[in-house]
């Protein structure tokens, strides 16, 4: 694939609803020419022999193990609510 010359950054700002000026259009489609270039090297990585992975690094979990317990009382929950109004917290309204 020819990064660069396959790139409709027209398209490309439509999808992201983006309203871009010319000077933004071409310096973006360079910049996307380029990772596209660079995703075309990699590409030509021989990986044979790698096993594929999710992470650079090993990852384990870490939680604690998922035990029943008593949580807080509606006085601790409470406590450092800014606002509160019949046991529950009062917070902004957020949609209209």
């Amino acid at each position: 694939m020819s990064a660069g010359s396959d790139l409709n950054i027209d398209y490309v700002a439509n999808l992201a609803r983006l309203a871009l000026t010319d000077e933004q259009k071409a310096r973006y489609a360079r910049q996307l020419g380029d990772i596209l270039h660079y995703v075309d090297k990699l590409k030509q990585v021989d990986v044979a022999g790698v096993e594929p992975m999710a992470h650079a690094a090993p990852v384990f979990n870490v939680w604690q193990t998922d035990e029943p317990r008593s949580g807080l009382t509606t006085g601790q929950a409470l406590r450092n609510a800014p606002a509160q109004r019949q046991n529950m917290i009062v917070v902004p309204k957020v949609v209209e």
